[in-house]
């Protein structure tokens, strides 16, 4: 067995996050009875994902992401609602929304039959991916999930891996592997702690060429021919 333990980021990696993430603005626009158009949707988006690439790149803290999407989205709406409102309403929604993504379940499960032990690596609300996991097919399969929050460090520094690391007896440089989709994060991340990454690329992407992918796979069942 070449790496017997498997540290997978969640979502876009095993969690169809799109999907649940639609679903969860959808609950919000409701309870707070903001129009939900294509328009407000596009909108939504946009502030979240400049918001959580500046946390990526370690500008802001989650905190304040998770708060100030929601101040931005509805100054320019020219709403008078609450923002802790609206996040505390979305966060609930997204916690429920399990959704595996395409042969997630049974790679997994194969590789636990196998021997191998599998990890979560995320930077998202510890809240909302604990109630994920519990909910979900992967529940009985995780060894444990590291989140940033607890870590006190988060994808892609060292220090995160660093702490991962600490806290599986066992696993070594050589022995386990990174997984997951995020050039920005996983792979960035793995190439900082010097650990192998495996990219999940479904959709064809180009690589930057400054990193270091040592495996490259688009559909997931591709993992039990590398590991």
């Amino acid at each position: 067995m070449k790496y017997p333990y498997l540290l997978f980021d969640a979502d876009d990696t095993l969690f169809d996050f799109p999907k649940a993430s639609a679903r969860a603005f959808t609950a919000m626009c409701q309870a707070n009875r903001i129009p939900e158009t294509e328009e407000t949707r596009l909108l939504y988006h946009g502030i979240n994902r400049e918001l959580w690439a500046a946390f990526d790149r370690g500008e802001i803290s989650k905190e304040y992401v998770v708060r100030e999407r929601y101040v931005r989205f509805l100054q320019v709406l020219g709403l008078d609602l609450d923002p802790d409102k609206c996040n505390r309403d979305y966060l609930s929604s997204l916690g429920e929304g399990v959704y595996p993504l395409p042969h997630a379940e049974e790679t997994c499960r194969e590789l636990v039959r196998r021997g191998h032990k599998l990890y979560i690596v995320t930077n998202a609300v510890a809240s909302v991916q604990r109630s994920r996991l519990r909910g979900s097919v992967f529940a009985d399969l995780i060894s444990d999930a590291f989140i940033s929050e607890d870590a006190g460090a988060s994808k892609p520094s060292r220090a995160y891996y660093d702490y991962v690391r600490s806290r599986i007896p066992g696993m070594t440089a050589e022995n386990c592997l990174v997984v997951g989709d995020s050039l920005a994060t996983d792979i960035r991340g793995a190439n900082n702690a010097g650990l192998p990454c495996c990219w999940y690329n479904p959709g064809g992407r180009d690589p930057l060429p400054d990193l270091r992918i040592d495996y490259e796979i688009r559909d997931l069942r591709q993992l039990l021919e590398i590991v």
